[in-house]
């Protein structure tokens, strides 16, 4: 009898570890989740968590790093962050990035960067909104000190506009974080 009733706690556990494991796994799934760079972006996630995820995001990943902004944009938040894909670093004149993740130009790189970020979060809908509200531009002051505008082109699509005239699409928009949300842009915004 005692090893009977062994047998069934020790089933009883097993029943109640599987029933854990998929009660997890279909929260997990249940989680809407945003594609960029080939993977999937958590809203559970923090920004640095789900950009070292995205393939389309390395250089951005590694400049943040060389910046030492990650502990930055793990925390609480909330920000509204403008990432520039591979590709929009690639835009920028030869040697730039280069020269930007060089340990003597930390200054200028995360000055860079954090002209990518706005405190609080802004989806494209309150950016849309905040647009129409201002006769047409929505500016943004950055972490960084600057300031961004915002607005509205062909088919509803947002545009932000750095303060040298530069412009990037909003390419793909609200991708919700744990500490705030990323629009993915297509080309690298530069402070004055």
């Amino acid at each position: 009898m005692l090893k009977t009733a062994k047998i069934v706690a020790l089933a009883t556990a097993v029943s109640a570890a599987a029933f854990c494991a998929a009660t997890s796994l279909t929260a997990a799934q249940m989680e809407k989740t945003v594609m960029v760079g080939g993977a999937p972006m958590f809203p559970s996630k923090t920004i640095v968590d789900n950009a070292v995820n995205s393939k389309d995001h390395t250089t951005l990943v590694a400049a943040v790093k060389a910046a030492g902004l990650v502990d930055t944009l793990k925390g609480p938040g909330p920000f509204t962050v403008f990432a520039p894909v591979n590709t929009a670093f690639e835009k920028l004149p030869a040697g730039t990035v280069e020269t930007l993740l060089k340990p003597e130009n930390k200054p200028a790189l995360t000055g860079v960067l954090t002209y990518h970020v706005v405190p609080g979060r802004f989806s494209a809908e309150e950016l849309a909104q905040k647009v129409d509200a201002m006769g047409g531009k929505f500016t943004l002051k950055t972490v960084q000190g600057g300031t961004l505008t915002v607005e509205k082109i062909s088919d509803g699509k947002l545009e932000v506009i750095d303060s040298k005239g530069g412009k990037a699409n909003i390419t793909i928009s609200n991708v919700l974080q744990s500490n705030g949300v990323i629009h993915v842009i297509d080309s690298v915004l530069l402070p004055s």
